[in-house]
């Protein structure tokens, strides 16, 4: 069986959760094995109805007011659980901040391989779980083979595998009897950043801007396009080491990790630190007052302008076009 960590938030499954199931079907035609998905939270059985098109042969509840919110105990304890329970030969989770903290901890606990924010993964013809990830920043790609027997666990950087829908199912819905009496963290509060724009990993448009947005104030102008593309807003790590922007707001090495179809970098210089963070978007468009800068190296269309008077004037143009 091949499962895959189906992540929700606030009752809804996120993007990347239809990936991992999209990916968990792959790999389970390449094993020859059955698909599975997994879903944690509380009163999570509604979200039954939004794996039916991913081909699935079970569907895996725990459900429980202590799993409500994630807490790095409760979802590995759950997952523990799970898996003794179904003996799966993978588990695949989204390399999302939850997947990030979450995959070495169960690794450890389980006591099995961690193979950890892949791009690629196949199976070989010793029916090997085979999988590429980026290192040094991505300048370089290592093929990795999980050659111990049991269970691997593979983490996805989001956006790595497109969900694609199956044929309608109804899988098998199995609710696992879960014990929390090992959970030692309890979630008191959890204050949220409001916001007017898309959340950043879950964006399809990213707009970006760098220290040439000269303060906090600076980034109204990509506010406002960002509301007129239904984007999030994203920012370089030294726009956010200067207090300008939030942590979250961080695309780069140091920040998160993003594949949009449309990534819109303002006054940014494009050092390999960030570039590790957004070269995989399908369209990178670059504004620099520096026809030199590394960032107009890599993006697909580069305007060589002052951001201030750029990008009012694309936010315009949107505006009229999709009136249109």
């Amino acid at each position: 069986m091949v499962i895959a960590f189906a992540e929700q938030s606030d009752g809804s499954l996120r993007r990347t959760a239809f990936e991992t199931m999209t990916a968990a079907h792959q790999l389970a035609v390449k094993l020859k094995t059955e698909p599975a998905a997994a879903i944690l939270g509380h009163q999570v059985s509604r979200l039954a109805s939004e794996v039916t098109r991913f081909g699935l042969g079970k569907l895996l509840l725990a459900d429980a007011p202590e799993l409500a919110r994630y807490t790095p105990e409760g979802f590995a304890a759950a997952l523990s659980q799970l898996v003794a329970a179904e003996r799966p030969e993978v588990l695949l989770l989204s390399a999302t901040s939850i997947g990030r903290d979450l995959a070495p901890r169960l690794a450890a606990r389980l006591g099995v391989g961690l193979l950890q924010d892949c791009t690629q993964f196949d199976v070989n013809d010793q029916h090997q779980l085979v999988a590429v990830r980026p290192v040094y920043a991505g300048k370089a790609l290592v093929r990795t083979t999980s050659v111990n027997p049991g269970l691997a666990i593979l983490t996805l950087r989001p956006r790595a595998v497109t969900a694609v829908s199956q044929a309608e199912s109804a899988p098998r819905v199995k609710l696992l009897d879960f014990a929390p009496s090992l959970i030692r963290t309890q979630i008191v509060e959890v204050v949220k950043a409001v916001t007017e724009t898309v959340e950043l990993t879950e964006a399809d448009i990213v707009v970006s801007g760098g220290r040439a947005m000269k303060g906090p104030e600076g980034f109204a102008v990509l506010e406002a396009l960002a509301r007129t593309l239904n984007a999030a807003v994203g920012a370089s790590r030294a726009a956010v080491d200067a207090g300008w922007r939030d942590h979250q707001s961080q695309v780069g090495q140091t920040g998160k990790t993003i594949a949009p179809a449309l990534y819109i970098a303002c006054g940014i210089s494009g050092a390999i630190q960030h570039l590790v963070g957004m070269v995989n978007a399908r369209c990178i468009v670059a504004i620099n007052r520096d026809r030199n800068a590394n960032i107009l190296k890599v993006a697909d269309y580069g305007l060589v302008g002052d951001v201030f008077e750029i990008v009012p004037l694309l936010t315009e143009e949107f505006r009229r076009m999709l009136k249109e």
